[in-house]
């Protein structure tokens, strides 16, 4: 399909079907819609397009240089063209269904899935439950997810769902119930399928509700498909997880820090030392990524001083220990106030001295009166889209280095394509080596034993230290993930850096991350067919 006959199209209100890899290519709506002149006020949706559309502008010139199929009279505007068509939400499913309350009475429960492109499929994103969630949140959510795939070199499309509901409300099998009913909804209207669209856990749900998806689909949709449980990962490991998920995007949030602390050229910019040893950091959001960011960063010599929850803060300038927070929150109630290891504050942790802050809570948490008044030297966002337009222009003033959600927090979705993949293969990641492995490091010591024994006419013994005995049997599943995930944060860092440096963005590293996205999903609608004429 011509770039010309889909804009013509557009204007005309059709749908199009351009190829199998972007289907349903629709005209760009965002466009028209009021947008508030107050940065700090946007919508959460247009928040995110607003980012991306600085980032569009940037790269332009770059890929008028590298595309060279399309005449250089007509290149920018085709360019542009194609730009547009990444930007806007796919589609959106909008669903209302009623349940039964075993208090006896009905409710009417509403929820949202938003697809956002389908340039590489299947699309991914998680499904939250939240009374707080919006249709404009799930498509800037899906948005978001788009350009992390992208900037990890993940090839899904961009989704994400929401049922809006508060889970603390509801009884187990009511929740079952909702996530049965909203997985058929889903099913029925072809938003879920392991080549279609596979959500993954989010805030207010997890393993227990990945179950339940999984098994409704399975025995429903997807009954008599041997691929059926890939239509969602997050899932417990007997129903088909993996080992390393539960952390997956905690530990990445870890790699993003340590990527640019161990980079003088950035911390020279910020005024710190290299590494994360003896740093002071404060956690928004004690949850999955709260806890095992924290865990992650303690592990490397980083101290917690800070944590804060929905309904208040503690703080220890000693460190306080994530296990022994873990432990008493469980048998709290879901709750860190009262911890004995601190002393609960009525500060704004946000604000509070220290190195590293990683907002793990909700969107837009950080706005220009909380930035005008900051004192942390990173900020690590592991939720989505907590800093705000007019907020990251003061932090980028402040000289305050932002490490954006859509690399930041790219380790769920990483790890999540690797469940994809070992459900697709049907075998654990290290079954078919490890035994291969332990043989052939057994025999490299006894060659070098050997040779040894040769050279100087006597036996003499070699013994493993102990990191190799750790390994020398070879890579379970869980260290094959981790390796895995830390590379693919370690090479999405230098993606960044090279960025950053090719577009002279200073500490702007959210642009330089939108701008490698859209490099990549720019190549693949071109890969797919789209042409001029």
């Amino acid at each position: 399909m011509s770039l010309s006959h889909f804009l013509k199209a557009s204007r005309r209100g059709l749908t199009l079907t351009a190829n199998r890899f972007c289907p349903s290519l629709v005209s760009s709506s965002y466009s028209t819609a009021p947008v508030s002149n107050d940065e700090d006020s946007l919508s959460f949706n247009d928040m995110v397009l607003k980012f991306s559309e600085k980032a569009t502008k940037i790269v332009v010139d770059k890929l008028q240089q590298q595309d060279n199929k399309v005449p250089m009279s007509d290149r920018k505007n085709f360019i542009e063209g194609v730009l547009q068509l990444i930007l806007p939400c796919n589609h959106v499913l909008h669903v209302s269904f009623p349940i039964h309350r075993e208090d006896g009475t009905m409710e009417i429960i509403k929820a949202w899935r938003a697809q956002h492109s389908q340039h590489r499929t299947p699309c991914k994103g998680g499904i939250r439950f939240s009374d707080e969630v919006t249709e404009d949140e799930v498509k800037a959510l899906a948005t978001l997810m788009t350009f992390k795939c992208a900037m990890v070199d993940v090839p899904f499309g961009g989704a994400k769902g929401g049922i809006k509901i508060n889970p603390r409300k509801y009884s187990v099998k009511e929740l079952e119930r909702i996530t049965r009913r909203f997985t058929m909804e889903l099913a029925k209207k072809g938003f879920i399928g392991p080549g279609l669209d596979v959500p993954a856990p989010d805030m207010g749900t997890g393993e227990r509700e990945m179950s339940w998806i999984a098994d409704t689909y399975a025995m429903t949709h997807g009954y008599g498909d041997i691929n059926a449980h890939a239509c969602v990962t997050g899932k417990p490991i007997p129903q088909g997880g993996i080992h390393g998920r539960t952390s997956a995007t905690g530990r990445g949030v870890f790699h993003s820090i340590k990527s640019f602390l161990d980079s003088e050229e950035y911390c020279s910019k910020i005024g710190l030392s290299t590494g994360i040893e003896g740093k002071t950091f404060i956690i928004q959001g004690f949850g999955n990524v709260g806890l095992h960011s924290m865990r992650y960063l303690t592990r490397f010599g980083g101290k917690c001083i800070g944590v804060m929850e929905y309904n208040g803060s503690i703080y220890n300038a000693d460190g306080i220990d994530p296990k022994q927070l873990e432990d008493y929150k469980e048998s709290n109630n879901g709750s860190i106030i009262g911890y004995p290891g601190a002393e609960q504050t009525d500060e704004n942790l946000l604000t509070a001295q220290c190195d590293i802050l990683v907002p793990a809570a909700g969107e837009q948490q950080i706005t220009a009166a909380v930035a005008k008044k900051m004192k942390a030297k990173v900020i690590a966002e592991g939720a989505n889209g907590p800093t705000t337009i007019a907020a990251e222009k003061i932090l980028h003033e402040k000289n305050i280095l932002v490490i954006p959600d859509m690399f930041c927090n790219a380790g769920g979705v990483t790890v999540s394509y690797f469940e994809w993949l070992k459900n697709l293969n049907h075998v654990s990641f290290g079954r078919l080596t490890w035994k291969y492995e332990e043989e052939s490091n057994t025999h490299l010591l006894q060659s070098v034993e050997k040779s040894l024994e040769h050279k100087f006419g006597q036996k003499i013994p070699i013994k493993p230290t102990p990191d190799f005995q750790d390994h020398i049997a070879g890579a379970s599943e869980k260290d094959i993930v981790h390796s895995g995930l830390q590379y693919t944060m370690e090479r999405s860092a230098r993606q960044i850096m090279r960025a950053v440096r090719e577009y002279d963005l200073g500490l702007d590293l959210r642009t330089a991350a939108y701008v490698c996205a859209l490099e990549k999903i720019y190549t693949v609608y071109r890969e797919a067919g789209i042409t001029f004429s």
